[in-house]
């Protein structure tokens, strides 16, 4: 069943109203007996659970195929610290 979104016309009173499809509007405000219309397009809207909805959950194929051929064409450089100082023995 959908939630339903109305307006006041007299008072301006905006609420949420859960109904069946088959249910009739409703016509009057519970806070001033006014008027009441039914707002158009706010009845659905997606819900988004669980992973897959970021763009870092999908593997793109073309940035992983282009970053592979670098890493593979080019040679890793692999730095050698050189100790320059000399140890000292314990005491």
């Amino acid at each position: 069943m959908p939630t339903y979104d109305y307006v006041c016309t007299d008072c301006g009173y905006r609420f949420e109203e859960f109904q069946k499809m088959s249910d009739d509007p409703l016509t009057d405000c519970p806070v001033c007996k006014g008027k009441v219309k039914r707002l158009i397009g706010t009845g659905l809207s997606p819900i988004f659970k669980g992973s897959g909805f970021y763009e870092t959950d999908y593997k793109d194929s073309k940035k992983s195929s282009a970053s592979s051929k670098q890493e593979t064409t080019t040679p890793k450089k692999t730095e050698s610290k050189k100790d320059n100082s000399k140890e000292k023995p314990a005491a």
